[in-house]
């Protein structure tokens, strides 16, 4: 009876220990010596006596004790496999978006800027609606960044905050940086926050230079202000992307003054359908040889008297239609040639498989010039899939030997060409003074000892050449990668090396259903109520006639 008595009094002992342990830890929060030693304590006293009493009582070996002994760790596997998963899950952020659009991704471009964010950035929401949507797009962006942040704010609350961004209207979203804000758009119950207009602000606000891009007129050009008699022959969606960029777009008419002005940081000629004169051509030639950059976009079936200035560079416009059949399952005729091959190029390097579409297209040839590096941006599909048509009359397109040239066709290439420049010294000014007392000192320049040091320096001239314009116009531009390529080739050519060339965000597709009250209460209906009753029916009838 003693000894029994003194097996119990060792299992409350062990379990007494154990309590204590625990209670001087989590009291005093700090796990130290004093609390370790009663938890080991108590660990070696109850483990001890489990052991002995497994041994006296041989219940270790009942069907019993090894049928719970399977049910405990099991339950405990199940518990620390959720925990690691949880712990795992805190730690490591991985998401996978299963949506067509990949609604919840954020668009390459919003991820490099926001990776390479040089200071801190805040978004000031005033407004008191949490919108989960807007919210689920923030958290995206500061999952970037640790310098992006973001801060709902209530005007009424917080007045003095609302006057000083100069709030109008509640609903307003302002992007806050270096002491700069910048308005990025209105959000409401129809017009939630939009990645592509966040990012957009955001290269703005980031950017502080302006460059002025020109788009030469006068030769049947796409227009760069909307047409109110034909809008498919503008460019104005591209002129919008240009001005989201901190770019400025501009007309250029060369017969009223035969040169570039010297702030041009990019001429573009989309689409001439008639010759330029050769003073104009001539005046783009200028241009190129004094460290300019120019955009070409000439259509098949055009000659705009420009082959001079591209045997320069080795480039050459082929006289043919490109021809690609691989989209006609599609639904794209096989004069729109799809391209998802791209050149390992700045402007082209994140497009992977991507699809552009170019309806219309040439193809270039491509030669080795001294002093010119040059790299083809887009490439067709080996032959049979594609090939250059030369008789563009015929109503069966097929590959002649002899005559059509076979696949991959060049559509696009990026090419740079080296030039030296002197520098050219800065006057410095020596005072010196006469004799005469009317007279007065006055400062006469001279020249700078580092005249005669000075070194010429290496300046780079650039040029992008692409056999379709069409691919930028309203309708087109938006459509796959084709706004991209326009984009990417502009900033290219602009020198600007510190920004980023990539994919820009997409619209979200709509895929919202619309319905009636009636609808939607039919449909309340049959999901809560009667979908669970048929089950519930269809069970008790197969439990009827198994009984």
């Amino acid at each position: 009876m003693i000894k029994k008595q003194l097996w119990k009094l060792i299992f409350l002992l062990g379990h007494f220990l154990i309590t204590a342990g625990l209670t001087v830890g989590l009291i005093s929060a700090e796990w130290g010596l004093i609390p370790l030693i009663f938890l080991i304590s108590g660990i070696l006293i109850s483990g001890f006596w489990v052991v002995l009493q497994s041994q006296r009582s041989k219940w270790w070996k009942q069907r019993s004790t090894q049928a719970g002994t399977n049910a405990i760790l099991a339950t405990l596997a199940v518990l620390i496999i959720l925990g690691l998963i949880n712990f795992l899950g805190i730690r490591y952020h991985l998401r996978t978006d299963l949506t067509e659009t990949q609604l919840f991704t954020l668009a390459p471009q919003s991820k490099e800027l926001l990776r390479n964010l040089p200071q801190p950035m805040k978004v000031w929401l005033f407004t008191r609606d949490q919108n989960y949507q807007d919210q689920e797009l923030l958290d995206n962006y500061r999952r970037q960044s640790p310098n992006f942040k973001y801060e709902y704010v209530d005007p009424q609350a917080r007045p003095g905050l609302a006057e000083k961004f100069g709030v109008q209207h509640l609903g307003e979203v302002y992007l806050e940086f270096e002491n700069k804000h910048q308005l990025v758009q209105t959000v409401n119950d129809n017009e939630r926050l939009s990645e592509i207009r966040l990012t957009n602000h955001l290269q703005q606000i980031i950017s502080n230079n302006t460059a002025k891009v020109y788009f030469l007129q006068g030769h049947g050009e796409l227009k760069i202000t909307n047409n109110q008699t034909n809008t498919q022959n503008s460019i104005t969606q591209a002129v919008q992307g240009l001005t989201d960029e901190n770019f400025t777009a501009l007309p250029l008419n060369l017969t009223e003054n035969p040169q570039v002005p010297d702030d041009a940081t990019v001429v573009i000629v989309a689409g001439p359908k008639q010759e330029l004169f050769s003073g104009e051509v001539q005046a783009l030639q200028d241009y190129l040889n004094r460290g300019g950059n120019l955009l070409l976009m000439i259509n098949p079936n055009s000659n705009p008297k420009i082959d001079n200035l591209l045997k320069d560079w080795g480039v050459k416009l082929d006289n043919r239609l490109a021809i690609d059949i691989s989209g006609q399952s599609l639904g794209i005729g096989p004069a729109a040639p799809l391209v998802t091959e791209y050149g390992q190029h700045p402007i082209t390097k994140q497009f992977g498989n991507g699809i552009s579409l170019y309806p219309l297209a040439r193809p270039l040839e491509i030669t080795s010039v001294s002093g010119v590096e040059s790299t083809p941006l887009l490439r067709t599909k080996p032959h049979p899939s594609s090939w250059a048509e030369s008789d563009q009359q015929s109503e069966k397109l097929e590959f002649n030997e002899g005559k059509d040239l076979k696949g991959p066709l060049t559509l696009g290439v990026a090419l740079t060409r080296k030039l030296s420049t002197q520098v050219t010294p800065i006057p410095t000014s020596l005072p010196t003074s006469t004799s005469s007392p009317t007279s007065t000192s006055s400062p006469i320049p001279t020249p700078s000892p580092t005249n005669a040091n000075s070194q010429p320096t290496t300046k780079e001239s650039r040029l992008v050449v692409l056999g379709n314009s069409d691919f930028a116009k309203n309708g087109l531009f938006e459509q796959q990668l084709n706004g991209d390529v326009f984009l990417n080739c502009v900033t290219w050519l602009s020198q600007k090396d510190q920004q980023t060339l990539s994919i820009r965000p997409k619209e979200p597709t709509n895929r919202r259903i619309t319905m009636s009250t009636a609808k939607a209460n039919l449909l309340s209906i049959s999901s809560l109520l009667l979908l669970p009753f048929l089950s519930f029916g269809a069970g008790a009838i197969i439990w009827w006639r198994r009984r």
